[in-house]
């Protein structure tokens, strides 16, 4: 990516830092490196500086400063939540419900505790990625422990009714964890307002560092660790503490919070300046998700006849960085479970693309993105086309 300018769309996967957030954090990394577990000067700043951030975390999801639990990043704090309060409270319960659209983070630990003896119902969306409260009902018996149903998909920007799926998990005697990493800072979140038991975040989603995240846990959920040492942040979660990433994460979401209204409204007039040029230029296309309730930022589109990785590499070559969808799962062979779970045939799932903004991006970076979108789609159609006529020319050959 070295000497050509990039315009960066796939903030869904990450996001740059904010420089505000570099500057908090460099005097941690260099001058103020003590361990917050030693007992002199150092140590004792450490540990003050992650006590102030443990505080912007959790004034910005509406906990208490002792309900949050500093992890590695989004994928920690959704194996804690799950696989630590369902090892904890196996005496009531081996059932765990989720949904089919969750990020493989929650898919993978779900499926890690069915084979210690749980098991596992995996809810069905509708065609915008939207689970039914009804199935959610039937779902949850007297043996569910929990219920984990993510905020917003991280494919297509479904936002869930985490709320009225809150109270239903309740009202069957269940808890309640959310993964909200995508929805940090984009939507507003309040743990005591939602009754959420647990909610898992990470920062570099919101223009903070890798490598750290955070998990609310509510006071008074039993709880395990699934890492053991030094017993470090109330036991859940021992190593010695990034405190360079905790001041960095602190920062990030209270800047975010601050000036999520001006740059949430946008995002999304970015969003749907974007969507509707690039419906006008392919025939049939459309967008994936709910086309209210979702992200402000993202741009989940089908552009039928078009193959979606062809679509990344094309425009990579032209400055800009798109995906498919989750980054965690887009350089492997199997097709996005999300879009299987809507239901798009595998042919249409393969001409989707992702493109999600961030408060950084501009209004001329849309135009460049539309204004250079013929030249692109004109380069995969014809590679697509050689493609074909390889296959053809080797099918002829072998007859």
């Amino acid at each position: 990516m070295t000497g050509q300018s990039i315009v960066y769309f796939d903030n869904s996967a990450t996001t740059a830092m904010d420089p505000r957030v570099v500057e908090t954090m460099t005097p941690f990394l260099c001058e103020r490196y003590g361990n917050p577990s030693s007992m002199h000067r150092a140590g004792r700043e450490a540990f003050q500086a992650m006590d102030k951030a443990r505080g912007q975390v959790s004034a910005g999801i509406g906990a208490m400063a002792d309900e949050v639990v500093f992890t590695g990043g989004g994928t920690e704090s959704d194996n804690l939540a799950i696989i630590g309060f369902a090892l904890a409270n196996r005496s009531k319960g081996d059932h765990i419900v989720t949904t089919q659209v969750e990020h493989p983070a929650v898919i993978r630990a779900c499926e890690h505790l069915n084979t210690l003896g749980f098991h596992t119902t995996f809810l069905p969306v509708d065609r915008h990625g939207m689970v039914s409260l009804e199935d959610l009902k039937s779902a949850v018996g007297k043996q569910t422990l929990l219920v984990s149903m993510v905020t917003a998909n991280n494919e297509i920007g479904t936002v869930q009714d985490i709320l009225a799926a809150a109270e239903i998990a309740h009202d069957k005697g269940a808890a309640f964890h959310t993964d909200a990493v995508q929805a940090a800072c984009r939507m507003p979140l309040d743990v005591a307002m939602g009754n959420i038991d647990l909610l898992s975040l990470a920062a570099h989603k919101f223009h903070g560092p890798k490598g750290i995240g955070a998990l609310y846990v509510r006071q008074g959920t039993p709880m395990r660790p699934i890492v053991h040492g030094g017993g470090q942040e109330k036991g859940l979660r021992s190593s010695t503490e990034n405190v360079p990433g905790i001041v960095g994460m602190g920062m990030a979401l209270e800047i975010g919070l601050a000036e999520m209204e001006e740059s949430v409204e946008r995002m999304g007039k970015m969003r749907d300046h974007l969507v509707k040029g690039m419906l006008e230029q392919v025939e049939g296309g459309f967008l994936n998700g709910h086309p209210v309730h979702r992200l402000c930022h993202n741009a989940h589109v089908c552009l039928p006849g078009y193959e979606g990785e062809m679509m990344v590499l094309t425009l990579d070559q032209a400055g800009f960085c798109v995906s498919t969808g989750s980054a965690c799962s887009s350089k492997g062979a199997r097709p996005s479970s999300t879009l299987k779970a809507i239901g798009l045939r595998h042919e249409l799932a393969r001409c989707s693309i992702r493109i999600t903004l961030s408060k950084f991006n501009r209004d001329e970076e849309v135009e460049q993105f539309l204004g250079v979108l013929p030249w692109v789609l004109g380069g995969v159609k014809g590679a697509m086309d050689a493609m074909r006529g390889h296959c053809e020319g080797l099918g002829s050959i072998k007859r």
